[in-house]
């Protein structure tokens, strides 16, 4: 019988580079929120894949970037500790925006924080937006400001260059016992994908820094004897005044929220679900430890 392999890769990046998208292609379902606006993965996501003898766990981490408030600082300090952690690191660049000041500091800091015997890929994602040309001196420049262990081209949302990615992670992995069931796609509790689905569709409806000033979390999940379920959800927010933009113009808002959500949750759970949302005015949550702990971040490591 084969060898079984398991462990941990950890996709890094800047905000948008794609690693959301990346992970659910992966995954092969959506377990990650995907949005245009940058900075919308709070928590380490874990995806797992399997791929020949192989259990991948994909850690999808939030966007490197220069943090300002206490949320920032715990959402980099999740980032750089996912990759800690991994086995192997994927660096995923946006071909089109190329060697960006961000991605020399995620290099600069890779290298500090080296660790054998971790290796790190990159990843040139967003392939078909540049000439092969362009691509090939963007390798080039990356290869040179830093030792990566292989260079990919991929696409993320169209799948291009995934399928070698993939397999030659699962090579990569150390031998040894599956860590996750073999029909685990997550390991993020349902609860918590549940306001995550429900974030995603505020973070799409609502403009400029309102979606990073709320929270989602699920209060009580109920599951009904005709296999339906209740999800009854909090959604929090630092002002009153966002409160109003939240629910909308005779709440035509948070309805149409709460429509889009319950459409993803009832095709991601395969039944019948009953969804409720409510708006709550939290002054203070930024700066709340227990929502830090709801979304799976560290609050000690925002100081």
């Amino acid at each position: 019988m084969a060898e079984t392999r398991a462990g941990f890769v950890a996709l890094i990046g800047e905000p948008n580079a794609g690693k959301s998208t990346l992970l659910n292609r992966m995954v092969g379902a959506k377990v990650s929120i995907v949005t245009h606006k940058v900075q919308t993965t709070r928590a380490r996501i874990r995806g797992v894949v399997i791929e020949g003898e192989a259990q991948i766990v994909f850690v999808d981490t939030p966007g490197l970037f220069q943090p300002r408030r206490r949320l920032d600082r715990a959402m980099v300090a999740a980032a750089w500790g996912g990759a800690a952690d991994a086995d192997v690191v994927v660096l995923l660049v946006e071909a089109h925006r190329g060697l960006t000041p961000g991605v020399q500091t995620i290099l600069d800091a890779l290298r500090a924080r080296a660790v054998a015997p971790q290796r790190v890929a990159l990843a040139i994602n967003k392939i078909d937006r540049v000439k092969a040309e362009v691509l090939l001196g963007l390798s080039e420049k990356l290869n040179a400001a830093y030792p990566f262990a292989r260079t990919f081209m991929i696409s993320a949302e169209k799948g291009h260059g995934v399928d070698d990615l993939r397999h030659w992670l699962a090579g990569e992995l150390p031998a040894g016992p599956w860590l996750y069931p073999e029909d685990q796609i997550a390991d993020l509790p349902m609860r918590m994908i549940a306001a995550e689905i429900t974030r995603e569709k505020l973070t799409l409806r609502l403009h400029q820094e309102l979606p990073y000033q709320l929270t989602v979390e699920t209060e009580t999940w109920d599951e009904r004897k005709d296999g339906s379920v209740r999800i009854d959800q909090l959604i929090y927010v630092a002002r009153e005044g966002h409160k109003g933009i939240l629910l909308g113009r005779k709440g035509e808002t948070i309805k149409a929220v709460g429509q889009a959500a319950r459409a993803e949750l009832e095709d991601f759970l395969g039944r019948k679900v009953h969804l409720f949302l409510q708006v709550k005015v939290r002054p203070g949550w930024l700066e709340d430890a227990e929502r830090y702990g709801e979304m799976g971040l560290d609050f000690n490591e925002g100081d």
